[in-house]
C-alpha cells in the first residue's frame, strides 16, 4: 500500500471528475468480460474437419457502438491539457510507474507525452479504473 501525502497543491482536475472517469472505465471492463465469460468467445478452432462456426452480424454489429467508450473519448477528448495529464499521471501512480511524492514529476511526464490520443492510451490501460482508484487515494484526494 502506498504511502498517503497531504494535499500541498490544487488538483486541475476535479477528484469527482476522476471518480467519473473510474466508472465509465469500470463499465467499460465490465462490458468486455461479460463478452468473454466463457473464455471461448469469438474465438474459431479449425481442426479440418470442421467449420468455421463464428458468426458475424457484419455491419449490424459496427452499427451498434458501445455509447460507454464514446462517452469516456468525449469525456478525455474535454479535458485541458492540465486536467489530462493529471489524469494519466494519476493512472501512473496508482499503476507504481511513481510515487505519490513524485507527483510534480508524473504530471511533467505525461504532459511531455500529451498528445490527442490520450484517450486511446488510457482505454489501453487494462486496470485503469484500479489504477486511478489506487492514484488518487495515494496522494489524498
Amino acid at each position: 500500500m502506498q504511502q498517503r501525502l497531504e494535499q500541498e497543491w490544487e488538483l486541475s482536475i476535479d477528484p469527482d471528475t476522476v471518480r467519473l472517469f473510474i466508472l465509465k472505465a469500470k463499465a467499460l471492463s465490465a462490458a468486455v468480460n461479460e463478452d468473454y465469460d466463457d473464455g471461448a468467445e469469438h474465438e474459431v478452432e479449425f481442426d479440418g474437419d470442421t467449420h468455421d462456426s463464428h458468426h458475424h452480424d457484419g455491419l449490424v454489429e459496427e452499427a451498434s457502438e458501445d455509447l460507454t467508450e464514446e462517452e469516456f473519448r468525449e469525456l478525455i477528448n474535454d479535458l485541458n491539457v492540465d486536467e489530462a495529464a493529471e489524469l494519466v499521471a494519476l493512472a501512473w501512480i496508482g499503476r507504481g510507474d511513481y510515487e505519490a511524492s513524485e507527483w510534480i514529476d508524473a504530471v511533467t511526464a505525461a504532459r511531455e507525452r500529451a498528445n490527442k490520443r490520450t484517450a486511446k492510451y488510457l482505454l489501453g490501460l487494462p486496470q485503469l479504473a484500479d489504477w486511478l482508484e489506487d492514484g488518487l487515494e495515494a496522494i489524498g484526494a
